[in-house]
């Protein structure tokens, strides 16, 4: 796709804020979806848009399900990931009551979903930015495995990237299209590239499926493909990522390994795991073009303005 092109499409999907709003999720006025629809882009976990508050002070990204998949297990997913303190993530903080449509709520932070980046910047991202991606993503799957949680949801369209870093969204999407024993492969929502076997197959989601899913988001972050040859795949992440995207759970690295073979610590030498991401987060992480794209975004959501809607969305 030319230069061109990639800036109509990721501007295609903000300009809706210019029109006047007469849609309501929950309590929220809708000001634009968050994602992209057509050819060329995986697929998204989740239902998701930009949308403001009744008062007008507060702005937030608004997640809903698929049609299709299990609202009330989306909600339990929301609840738990609301109570997990781990970072990088768009963190849940307000679940809609049980009556009612479902969805949940995160602060509006400006960041565009990775297959939208790619999509701007015109092709694959440069190294330098797949291996922050990869730390952030290691980092919040090693907190979250050590507190006993399978991020389960784990895709390209899940993963947002914004000036202030990598973010990770789509908590439970795998849990919430299908119950376990069930095929999941084929699903609406769910990226077939991104899906461990064990899981399409109907597995219950364990750590080794978040790893799985963390080696074909760096693919896909590198190529434009969650699945490809090994020798498009950078010559010095070619090893570990093959490593995360092997068949067998057992073979594939902890969350932990992943992020010390990036490395990140020699980026700065007093980094720990627990800030390692951060230390790499340093001018030109982000390239250009995806810098001035959310940068975009966020304008165009201020200026957004609403107007009280007629009906709420069904």
């Amino acid at each position: 796709m030319n230069d061109t092109g990639a800036l109509h499409m990721e501007r295609a999907h903000t300009e809706g804020s210019r029109a006047p709003n007469r849609r309501l999720i929950g309590p929220y006025h809708l000001i634009t979806r968050l994602d992209p629809s057509g050819p060329g882009f995986p697929p998204v976990p989740q239902r998701r848009f930009i949308a403001r508050s009744p008062d007008g002070d507060r702005t937030v990204l608004l997640s809903a399900p698929l049609d299709g998949t299990d609202p009330a297990r989306f909600l339990v997913e929301a609840d738990a990931a609301r109570l997990l303190s781990v970072p990088w993530v768009a963190p849940v903080t307000e679940v809609s009551p049980p009556s009612g449509a479902p969805w949940y709520s995160s602060p509006y932070l400006p960041a565009l979903p990775l297959p939208v980046a790619l999509a701007v910047h015109g092709g694959p991202l440069p190294e330098r930015t797949v291996r922050v991606i990869g730390a952030a993503l290691a980092e919040t799957l090693a907190g979250a495995h050590a507190a006993g949680v399978t991020h389960a949801g784990l895709s390209p369209a899940a993963v947002l990237l914004g000036g202030d870093g990598p973010r990770l969204t789509s908590f439970g999407a795998v849990r919430a299209a299908a119950p376990d024993g069930e095929q999941r492969s084929g699903l609406p929502g769910l990226e077939p590239g991104s899906l461990a076997p064990e899981q399409a197959s109907g597995g219950r989601p364990r750590p080794p499926g978040d790893i799985y899913a963390l080696g074909a988001v760096l693919a896909y972050a590198a190529t434009g493909h969650t699945v490809p040859d090994s020798a498009e795949l950078p010559a010095s992440l070619r090893s570990l990522i093959s490593r995360c995207l092997t068949r067998d759970p057992a073979a594939r690295p902890s969350a932990v390994e992943v992020l010390t073979a990036l490395p990140t610590v020699s980026a700065a030498p007093s980094a720990t795991v627990l800030d390692s991401a951060a230390a790499l987060l340093t001018p030109g992480w982000l390239p250009g073009r995806v810098v001035a794209a959310v940068a975009r975004q966020s304008a165009e959501v201020l200026a957004a303005e609403i107007r009280v809607p007629q009906t709420p969305e069904r």
